[in-house]
């Protein structure tokens, strides 16, 4: 099975969410061109990645109402599968850093909240964190989602991928003094999990911190990276086919040859 993967690759307002969902719209409108399977957006594109006192009044209200009317609206009158990234949402007197995931039809078929908040911008300080993993399909895909941070916890990652996972998506906000980090982590994830790897993360500069782009596509087998983008705002896509992963599960099969009996974690 054959899918085209349309990466949106967005330079994020800090605290400027009309400008940020108007844009969004634009950059879906124009991603048609690339004739999609499926589209995936970075994270807290709503919002931009804003830990602070303020956030709960700019997030998205009534459980991420306004986000969720955008992209079940855009997927059903499109056709299109999309990873919405992640995006601000406002819970009672909580915010989560949520992503949700629409099917062709526009119903919204995967939604996570972000496990890991990354504790040097206080960002665990701000966002609730989420619970529990996610599972979905698209065109038939065994999907999941983590978001940024939360590439830096294996256990989460396994978690994720262990009911069959074929393609994770990872929306992010990564800034370029850890590019390296950026590119080897979702590598690994990739090859250690036997599973292709979607990573979008943002570009621009959130007060003096410079995100680094490079949104990238991993194989299974680790060999080359199928797409990797600059640092500008842009549209990427790349094709990727799905018995790439049936092919290395049955020469390597690690999930059948691992004993979490024996892990004491």
């Amino acid at each position: 099975m054959k899918k085209r993967l349309t990466l949106l690759q967005m330079d994020v307002h800090v605290n400027d969410v009309e400008y940020n969902y108007n844009r969004v719209q634009e950059l879906l409108t124009q991603s048609l061109t690339e004739n999609p399977d499926i589209i995936v957006l970075p994270e807290t594109w709503n919002t931009g990645f804003h830990p602070s006192d303020d956030l709960i009044t700019i997030a998205d209200r009534n459980g991420g109402e306004r986000t969720k009317s955008l992209l079940t609206a855009f997927a059903k009158e499109h056709n299109v599968n999309i990873i919405g990234g992640s995006v601000a949402v406002a819970k009672d007197d909580l915010v989560f850093n949520t992503s949700y995931a629409y099917n062709r039809e526009g119903a919204l078929v995967g939604e996570y909240s972000k496990m890991h908040g990354f504790s040097p911008a206080k960002e665990d300080k701000y966002f609730a964190s989420g619970t529990h993993t996610t599972h979905f399909e698209l065109d038939g895909i065994p999907c999941s989602t983590v978001i940024c941070y939360d590439i830096r916890f294996p256990e989460l990652v396994r978690m994720a991928a262990l009911p069959g996972t074929e393609l994770l998506f990872v929306p992010a906000q990564w800034p370029t003094m850890r590019l390296r980090h950026w590119q080897v982590l979702n590598e690994v994830r990739a090859i250690e999990n036997q599973l292709f790897l979607c990573a979008v993360n943002g570009c621009g500069t959130i007060g003096r911190v410079q995100s680094t782009g490079h949104s990238a596509v991993y194989d299974p087998w680790g060999g080359t990276n199928l797409l990797e983008m600059d640092t500008n705002e842009g549209i990427a896509s790349v094709d990727i086919d799905l018995t790439v992963v049936e092919d290395i599960r049955n020469k390597i099969n690690i999930f059948r040859d691992r004993k979490p009996e024996l892990y004491n974690l």
